[in-house]
């Protein structure tokens, strides 16, 4: 299992998030460390994925040993 770990920005996001919501996006990310399957693709013109949790994206940077959790944020959000 890959370590997991958040920048300021999506630390701040989930604390605003209603519990049941952050709390799905956290399980969704632990899976994605432990390798499970999920909704993962590359960015285009980027290094750095994004996770899909319904109407959530999850921006990551994943260097094979440590997961960084860049930006959590509403679909039409997050990539701007």
């Amino acid at each position: 299992m890959k370590k997991v770990a958040y920048s300021k920005a999506a630390t701040k996001t989930l604390t605003r998030m209603q519990p049941a919501q952050a709390r799905r996006i956290r399980d969704r990310i632990m899976a994605y460390a432990a390798g499970e399957p999920v909704d993962v693709k590359r960015l285009a013109g980027s290094e750095f994925q994004r996770i899909r949790v319904g109407d959530y994206r999850v921006i990551v940077d994943d260097d094979g040993t440590v997961v960084l959790v860049l930006k959590v944020g509403a679909r039409g959000d997050v990539y701007k």
